[in-house]
């Protein structure tokens, strides 16, 4: 019995131990594997919607605490003002939810760009709305408070030809977007002008 009772207890050190080490692991290289996720998934989109910014907007971001969440704002420098702001958010398509950040100016609300981040579509169908240049430019220019639905549902917006449900994916996360936008907007200026 007392054989068992050191065992045991020599498992649980052993645990304790290891479990202690990985989470000092993980909490130490945490914000630089966010880093890497966010310079390789979202960089380049960031690239693409905030062209002609003079500054890198993943160095210029910051969060904002919504509930248990926290939104990363991405901020774009415009004629030398931080005037630009882009988020995410995610609306279901025909392989699961599609991620898609929005670039806003704070100023006006209106969109400057979007882009699909992340997704699960048909490759040749739903997968050309993160490169189909002529898709997302249809919403550069509209004000984030304009409503979001493709033709077939009484809306404005030309859907990709054979990937509907992927073109409402992309509405549904532009909305999501614009609700949290609106929400956060004074907490938005106010951490702007903080960074000023």
């Amino acid at each position: 019995m007392a054989k068992m009772f050191r065992l045991f207890a020599a498992v649980t050190i052993i645990s304790l131990i290891s479990g202690g080490l990985l989470a000092a692991v993980k909490n130490g290289t945490q914000e630089r594997i966010e880093y890497q996720q966010l310079k390789f998934v979202k960089g380049p989109v960031l690239k693409d919607i905030f062209k002609g910014a003079a500054n890198d907007p993943l160095t210029d971001r910051f969060k904002i605490a919504e509930g248990k969440n926290e939104v990363n704002c991405f901020v774009g420098v415009f004629d030398g003002k931080k005037n630009t702001v882009a988020l995410e958010g995610f609306g279901k398509g025909f392989g699961g939810d599609i991620g898609v950040l929005v670039a806003i100016n704070i100023e006006n609300d209106q969109i400057m760009g979007i882009g699909v981040t992340t997704h699960s579509e048909t490759p040749g169908l739903g997968a050309r709305a993160k490169q189909d240049p002529a898709f997302t430019a249809q919403f550069k220019g509209k004000t984030i408070n304009d409503p979001f639905k493709v033709k077939a549902d009484g809306g404005a917006v030309d859907a990709l030809s054979g990937a509907t449900v992927t073109s409402r994916g992309v509405c549904g996360a532009i909305l999501s977007v614009s609700e949290a936008y609106q929400r956060l907007k004074p907490a938005i200026i106010q951490k702007l002008k903080e960074k000023a």
